[in-house]
């Protein structure tokens, strides 16, 4: 009882403690919602489990089900996971979204957190704190997908120059590409071997690579995959194809990176204008909410409690999107 009334005597409490729950609760589901062990998918049929145990699992299948049917009508379910499979997250789609759901809780419970110090601040708190939770999970799939692919663009020249002397050598081209996929290292020795592995199960070539190019959405990889596509139709020298591809492929990835250094220091310095003020006022906050509480009183004049903050972080998403923009140089 005594829990109790402390607990509605710090309101701020209560959004942290239904995070809190929450989140466990969806831990908890998704352990639940993995795949059976091999221990396990023998032991159905070697009959050693309990009368319990099976009626439990039976329900976690039924739920899992159940969730995945309704998470499958979604009409973005396919996009979702197509994006989880290019930054190699091993995730099904209803168990990324059970992660922005917990997410959302968490990062409102902190936004509830920082906004104690009044109501206002902490209603604020929670709205920023959810979108922000909405969004993280999102755009950790779009940097994983980000250093995945320039993983793979980095390793396609030498892959595309391996495989044109696996062809001078008298290999054939799925032969030179059975052998990237051992010798080569990832991501481009995963992605070619379900190349050969798709040819293996009835695909043809052409499908295949096709298959390789939506998984990997490179400018370098459309180039190789349109020369092999043309040159099983009209002919020609492939290996000599490949090796002039390799070499642009080279280059263009050298100036990339020529590019990235000398714009290291603006991108960086774009981080640190955008989020240093931020981190410093969350801080403060955690450390003394009254001394920003006025910011987000209704008390004060309008110039304090609305544009001061309103402003600043509009300025400085304004000045984020000028130096990302600046930056950006295409090759």
């Amino acid at each position: 009882m005594d829990a109790l009334q402390g607990l509605l005597a710090q309101p701020w409490l209560i959004p942290v403690v239904i995070a809190i729950l929450g989140f466990v609760v969806i831990l908890v589901v998704m352990k639940k919602m993995r795949p059976p062990s091999v221990d396990d998918r023998l032991s159905q049929f070697a009959d050693r489990r309990s009368g319990a145990g099976e009626s439990n699992e039976k329900g976690v299948s039924a739920l899992t089900s159940r969730l995945d049917a309704v998470v499958n009508k979604r009409k973005n379910s396919s996009d979702t996971a197509r994006d989880l499979a290019q930054a190699d997250l091993k995730l099904t789609v209803t168990e990324f979204i059970m992660i922005k759901f917990a997410s959302v809780l968490v990062f409102a419970a902190i936004g509830a957190f920082l906004g104690r110090a009044s109501l206002l601040a902490m209603v604020i708190g929670v709205l920023i704190g959810g979108i922000i939770g909405l969004i993280a999970p999102g755009k950790f799939v779009g940097f994983k997908q980000g250093r995945r692919l320039r993983a793979f663009n980095n390793q396609l020249g030498d892959t595309v120059s391996l495989l044109a002397n696996s062809l001078r050598s008298g290999y054939s081209l799925l032969q030179s590409m059975e052998m990237v996929s051992r010798e080569a290292a990832p991501p481009v020795s995963q992605e070619f071997r379900r190349v050969v592995q798709e040819v293996g199960l009835g695909l043809s070539l052409e499908e295949s690579m096709n298959n390789l190019l939506r998984r990997v959405p490179s400018d370098d990889l459309d180039l190789m995959v349109s020369a092999i596509n043309i040159q099983s139709e009209v002919g020609g020298n492939l290996a000599d194809i490949l090796e002039t591809i390799g070499f642009t492929i080279r280059e263009r990835v050298r100036i990339k990176g020529q590019i990235r250094v000398l714009t290291s220091q603006a991108r960086y310095s774009g981080y640190v204008v955008t989020f240093l003020p931020i981190v410093i006022a969350a801080v403060i906050t955690a450390i003394n909410p009254e001394y920003m509480g006025p910011l987000f009183t209704f008390g004060m004049p309008p110039e304090a409690w609305c544009c001061m903050p309103v402003t600043s972080a509009f300025m400085m998403f304004l000045g984020f999107l000028a130096i990302k923009k600046i930056v950006n140089i295409e090759v």
